[in-house]
This record gives C-alpha cells, structure tokens and sequence, in this order.
C-alpha cells in the first residue's frame, strides 16, 4: 500500500505505548510504502520507525523529517497493521516493540553513544597527574572508539559520568553518535552466462573453453555450480567477463533451513470420523469466522485432517498458517507437509539463524510459499490474507511468550482468523479447559475424533504406587521392578521404549553431609542441579555454574551428597540395567546444538535407539510406530507446584506422553509411577477420561472465579534491592486498591490480589514480587490497568525496579 500524504503515522522500535508523526522530504516520497522501515530522528537519538500509514490530521505544529527509507519493498502488508495495534492494546505492550517482535531479528537499526581518544588526550595519557582510572580510561580508548555503556565492562570497574564529563570538558575525548547496521541483509551469489556465445575461442586456454562449453550446454550457473565442474572457475571468470566472453550478475540466493530431501506422497485414505470432520470444517470456508475445537485421542490422524483441509484452503487461492508448540515438533509436521504441498512451505522458529529465518519470511511475502508452519512466533507470518490458521496442541503452555512482548499464540490464532473472516482449528487431545469451555458455551465448534487410526486401541495403562518402594536406596525406588520387567520384555522383542520424567540433570539437590544445608545458587532462590557429564552444580533459571567439587558455602565441608534424580541419572541407570541396548536423551542439554532435535528424531525413526529417556519435550505429538512401552518414572513432579492449573497440567501431560505408546502394529502399554494413585488428574488419565477431568476441574474453577469464569492480569515486580523492590511492590498495591475504592461501582468486578512475595523469591540476582488482577469482566479489567498505567506512568518505568504487565499469565510462579 502506497503512502501518498507528506505526513506519516510512525512506530518506532522503543518502549513508548503510541506512534509519531513525522512528514516525507519530497526527495524520498516516491519510497513510501505502508510495512517499510525508516530511520527517524527521536529526541537526540536515530532510531527505526515503521511506516502504518499516513498521519491523522494533526494541529499544525514542527513535525520532524523521516532521514530514510530503509527498505526496498514492505517488511509486513498493510492488512496486518490492525493486528498489531490490537496486540499491542491488549497486552499493554508498545505497538513499534509489538513489530520488532514479530520481524525476523537483526532489521532493527539504532545509534549509541560512542567515545574515542582525541589527539589531546593521546599527549594527556603521559601526564603524571592523572589518576588511575582517568589513565585507564584513555589507555582503553587508544586501541579504538568504545560503546560509552561498555566502559564499565571493559576495565571491569565503575566509571562515574562525571568523570566522562570531565576528560570530554578537557578535550581529551570526543563523544560521538555512531549507527547500528542491521545484521540480517540478504545473501547473494554470482551467477555467470555466456557473453559473446560466438567469439572466437583459438587462442583460450583448454580451462577457459571448458568453461564456456558447460556455459553453452547449462546455460546460466551460480559460481558454486560452476566450480563443482570446473575447480579454476574461480580464478579464470574475472578475465572471460573483461574479455567479453561472460557476463556476471548478482542473484539472491534464499538460505535453506529444510534438512534431506523429502519423497512426495498423496493424500491418505480417511475413516468415517476423520471424513466426518473434514467435510463439516470445509464446509464452513468461505463462510466468515469461526473456531473448530478438534478434540482428538492421540494416534487418531490429526494431523492428515489439517493436510486435507488445508488443501481444500491452498484450492481457494489462500494461505494456511500452522502452529506447533515447540520446534521438536516442527520437523515432524513440515516433513509431512513438505512431502504432500513441495515447496511452497515456509518455516519460521527461533532455531532458525537470522538469514535463514528472513528469507523465509521474504518467500511468504513474494507469494513464493502459501503455507507457514512453525513455533509461536510464526503467528505473525506476513500472509496478507490467511485462509485458515491450524493450531496443534493447542494446550500447550509454550504457545505463551515469556518474557518481553508476553502473547499467547493459542489466542492470536483466533483473533487473526476474526481480522481475516476465516476459520481457527484448535486440535489437541487433551484441549485446555478455556477452550473446552468455549466449546460447552457455543463460543467454539466441537468435532471429534474418537478412535485411532486404523482401530487401533489406545495404551493400557498400568499404575505403580511408589510409596511401595520408599524402603528401597538409591535408583531402585524410581526404576521399579514393574518398570525393569517391562523394560526387558520391550527390548527382547526388538520394540523401542520411552523413559519420560520432567527433570533434567543428573541430581536436583547437592546437600552438605556435615550441616544438611543444600547448595544453592548466588543469583537465585533455588538450590543448584547436579549434571555428570559436564561434572558440574547449575542453576536451570539463570545459567549460573559451580565445579561439582564445591565445598558448602554454610559450613566449608567438602562431603556433599548428590540426591534425587533427572534425566540424566535415568539415562545413566538404565544404560548399566541394560548394557546392550542403545540409550539417548532429548532434554534441553542435548538438543541445543542446531540440528539435534534432528538427529535425534532421525535416530528414533531408524530404529537406532532402543531407549529414549526425556522430558516433555517427548511428549509432544510424536510418532513412532515401535515404541510400544512409555515408563512415566514419577507422574507427581507437577502436581506439588503452586499454580490453580497443576492439575490439568499433570493430567494433560500424562496423557500425552502414554499417547507415545502403540501407535504401531503392536499394542502399546505404559507403566505410571506415582505417589498419588488416587489424585483426580492421576485417576482419570490412567481411564484416559478426559469428559470426567474436565468436570471436576471446571466445578473447582467456578468455585474459586478462576479462569475461564474470570481473566486475570499479573504485575511481576522485580530489583537488586530487597527493600526497595518490597517498596515498590506495596506501593503499586496501594495505587490499586486506590483506584478501585475511588471507582467504585465502575471496578467492583475487580479484585486485587497481593502483594506477595513470588514462590521463587529471587532470579538472577533479581528479588521478585506479585500482584495478582483478576475480574469476571475482561472490559473493566483492561480499562483498569490502561487507567492505572497512563496515571502513575513513573512507576511502570523505573529505572531500579521493573514492572511487567502479563496479561493472562501461564506461570504464576
């Protein structure tokens, strides 16, 4: 969409909750385009704005010139742009940070402040009365110009601003503004072509003939292509191109994200259920808005629904987006769809590098790709119309970003499919009790698919109270004899096994044997994991890291006991239990390194592990046909957080790890340990009753006005100074319950939780309080929190304790 008045509508990628408007220098005004990057200038800074549009008509006033264009064509269509500013108004969050978010990383351009040795200073370093610090200043700056907020990093000591003030006022330093390029550009390669095909070729070189002959018959070749069939290519091109003989030209070159080439299959034969669901969805494209809740038992062929609907979709002329919820499951599904749609698949996940994730996103945008798949950030693929938005697992808690611009994927799948007026299809087998509801109260469309595929028959399940085996020591109280058995019957018929605990390392407490006080971690509330392989104490919150010979920081004893377990005390266990069998983890230590997820997956499906031990990363959609056993070594580890959805958690997670099992020829068992063999969550996934959790779960919902019977806001108040946090945190919870008694009845839905201190009291040297929002009625909770902000702005931004607005937390933690 093309901009056509001199005054522009500006979001610029800085924390300020509202756009700019800046005018057009003529010069620059045929570049224009709603979706572009520009440079603009915001107080004494250069920072990047995006173009929505032309400005609203505003009082005349001096509206400052934008300096550049920076893109050739638009970065997102213009029909995405409401999408934005709803995020943005709904998780009160700034509408330019929304988009920064959602562009692939590295298109954000900025200046800092930089210092750098003047001629003057250069002669002052030799002076004697300079102190310490004042010499070690300029000594850094001699071997080049510095990042001003990189000083103190650098000489590994504060230097006050006054000092900086100061060497700047003596003339011994400059201080300058420099600008960060972007770091994702496009990739080119050469590409070479005949020049003059009859040009006389009697005094050439063999080598430079050869080249022109496979010229002649190839026609144009990139320079790779061309040195694979002629190694001096390189060396010999330059002067054929100056001779006339060839010509060169760059090409971009799109880096590929795909791994090995994938065989093309056609649709598959459907039952009578998936049939059924197939016709009713496709039935209503075309027809505005709606969302399908697919409630499906694991193994039942979700996933060969979403292909033929989304073929149905492709026909139409429009674009499907697929969402997965963590990038182990995005292989599986892109492999599918690759083998059934070619190439007009595009991922995009955070495992991509920052090119490859940009020339993905450029194929979607040149029309080159009709179908996204990928992680939660690929809900802001820049379709400009989307036909249909599929959703798999949408359970799932990692649909919700964490940190930053905190959305939930799940929940911008339908608001996208509302803005584009087409379908949502949620597909899970154990759905969330919010979207189960809004199927019971007619919100959502409810299809199912009750069998597997092929008729056959979900897992038995098996339940192992582990309160039997608490005399027994060591391994033996978590590796049962039930487990053991079970094990060794899999592996005797050449099947594969599964071993699923939540907990990764090899020993989540190191204890002091003198004083009994646990190792803990400097920067956080929690106590270290021991991991083996790299023989050392780690925290899983903030990377921090001890040798595991480390004496108790309580009393100094040397004698630390490791006790409890992970997957990496499993994966060690049940490789001495059975010596012969191949054994792998896939847990988040081993899956970091690009391409181990991968190998992994490869490693399952070829049949070169026998044992699989991990966390639930492995309980995710997967499937492999022979793994015939899953052992849940301790189903409780969830069940104890406290959080009003640990229930449900334990219950879906349970689920869908026996849902692993028998999806195969053979039948499938699985063996759940537990200290709760009674729990609700525990009992009704043993029956895999999902119809008798979802009431009891829903009754203690309503009572407690947790949701879906209400929505709920989080302030996550954090700083490196206890008092000052705590401060902060009482003085916030006065500001709400100010406002709520001086409005009332306006904000009588609204009830103020806390503040209280967080569970985990301190992360990464930050101290962490909460206050908890919650309201029957979503429109008085937001205009509630938009009144809060925009009255008491100071104390949302503030410099020495954070505030984070999450607007429907996942973690209360």
């Amino acid at each position: 969409m093309s901009v056509e008045k001199s005054n522009l509508e500006v979001a610029v990628a800085l924390p300020v909750h509202h756009t700019f408007t800046y005018s057009v220098p003529s010069f620059l005004s045929p570049f224009v385009a709603a979706g572009k990057r520009v440079l603009v200038p915001f107080g004494q800074r250069r920072v990047t704005g995006y173009i929505m549009g032309p400005a609203a008509e505003t009082e005349p006033a001096e509206i400052k010139h934008i300096l550049d264009v920076l893109d050739q064509d638009s970065l997102f269509p213009a029909s995405m742009i409401p999408f934005y500013h709803w995020i943005g108004d709904y998780y009160k969050h700034p509408i330019g940070d929304v988009i920064k978010n959602a562009l692939p990383g590295g298109l954000t351009l900025y200046d800092y402040a930089a210092v750098s040795i003047t001629a003057e200073g250069q002669t002052a370093i030799r002076q004697k009365s300079l102190t310490s610090l004042q010499r070690s200043v300029l000594a850094l700056l001699e071997s080049g110009p510095c990042r001003l907020k990189n000083l103190n990093e650098k000489l590994n000591q504060n230097v006050p601003a006054a000092l900086v003030q100061s060497l700047q006022r003596s003339g011994w330093i400059a201080k300058t503004r420099e600008l960060k390029r972007a770091s994702s550009l496009t990739r080119t390669e050469r590409h070479i072509a005949l020049g003059r095909p009859d040009a006389p070729r009697d005094r050439l070189s063999k080598a430079r003939c050869k080249i022109i002959e496979i010229l002649g018959r190839q026609g144009e070749m990139s320079m790779s292509d061309l040195k694979s069939r002629a190694p001096d290519a390189a060396r010999l091109v330059r002067a054929l191109e100056k001779d006339g003989y060839l010509t060169v030209r760059q090409k971009r070159v799109y880096r590929d994200p795909f791994g090995e080439t994938i065989r093309a299959d056609s649709a598959l034969d459907l039952n009578a259920e998936q049939q059924r669901v197939v016709a009713q969805v496709t039935g209503r494209l075309g027809q505005g808005f709606g969302v399908f809740l697919l409630q499906g038992v694991t193994g039942s062929g979700k996933t060969e629904v979403y292909m033929q609907i989304a073929a149905e979709v492709l026909r139409r002329q429009q674009s499907v987006l697929v969402l997965v919820p963590e990038i182990a499951l995005i292989t599986q599904m892109e492999r599918r769809f690759r083998a059934r749609f070619g190439e007009r698949i595009a991922v995009l996940h955070s495992g991509l590098s920052a090119g490859e994730r940009f020339d993905q996103w450029s194929l979607i945008l040149q029309g080159k790709a009709q179908i996204a798949i990928g992680a939660r950030s690929a809900i802001f693929a820049p379709f400009d119309t989307v036909g249909l938005v599929i959703v798999d697992e949408e359970h799932d808690a990692s649909y919700k970003q964490e940190n930053n611009l905190r959305y939930n994927a799940r929940d911008l799948a339908v608001v996208r499919a509302k803005q584009n007026d087409c379908l949502a299809l949620l597909g899970s087998a154990t759905p969330s009790i919010q979207s189960c509801y809004n199927a019971r109260v007619g919100k959502f469309i409810e299809v199912n698919l009750k069998q597997r595929i092929e008729r056959r028959s979900l897992p038995g399940i098996k339940i192992v109270d582990l309160r039997e085996s608490m005399g027994y020591r060591g391994v033996r109280r978590f590796i049962t004899s039930e487990l053991q058995r079970a094990i060794k019957q899999t592996l005797d018929r050449k099947q594969q096994v599964l071993l699923f605990i939540n907990r990764r390392g090899f020993a989540n407490f190191a204890i002091c044997r003198s004083c009994g006080q646990a190792l803990r971690c400097k920067h956080c509330d929690i106590s270290l994991t021991y991991h083996q392989k790299a023989n050392a104490l780690r925290c899983h919150y903030c990377g921090y890291s001890r040798a595991a010979t480390s004496s108790c920081d309580s009393c100094g004893s040397s004698e630390i006991k490791k006790i409890g377990l992970g997957t990496e005390k499993i994966e060690s266990t049940v490789q001495k239990m059975f010596p012969e069998a191949r054994v792998a983890r896939m847990d988040r230590d081993t899956t970091t390194r690009k391409g181990s997820i991968f190998r992994l997956l490869k490693g399952l499906k070829n049949q070169s592990i026998d044992i699989l031990v991990g966390t639930q990363m492995v309980a995710k959609g997967h499937d492999f046909p022979n793994i015939t056993l899953v052992g849940i070594i301790c189903a409780d580890l969830s069940l104890s957080l406290p959080d009003f959805r640990a229930g449900a958690r334990t219950f879906q997670l349970i689920a869908q790890v026996a849902g692993r099992a028998g999806r195969g020829a053979s039948p499938g068992r699985v063996v759940l340990q537990t200290y709760n063999p009674d729990h609700f969550s525990i009992s009704a996934a043993k029956d895999q009753n999902y119809a008798a959790f979802y009431e009891q779960e829903i009754q203690f919902r309503r009572a407690l006005k947790y949701p879906p019977f209400s929505r709920m806001i989080q302030f996550k108040i954090s700083g490196m100074d206890p008092q000052l946090t705590r401060d902060h945190a009482e003085r916030l919870g006065h500001l709400c319950l100010a406002l709520k008694t001086s409005n009332a009845p306006v904000y009588d839905s609204v009830e103020v939780l806390g503040p209280i201190e967080s569970s985990l009291a301190k992360i990464a040297r930050r101290y962490r309080w909460q206050i908890l929002l919650k309201s029957t009625h979503v429109k008085d909770l937001h205009q509630f929190i938009g009144r809060l902000m925009a009255d008491h702005p100071k104390v949302f931004n503030n410099r020495r304790v954070r505030v984070v607005v999450d607007v429907d937390p996942v973690s209360l933690l």
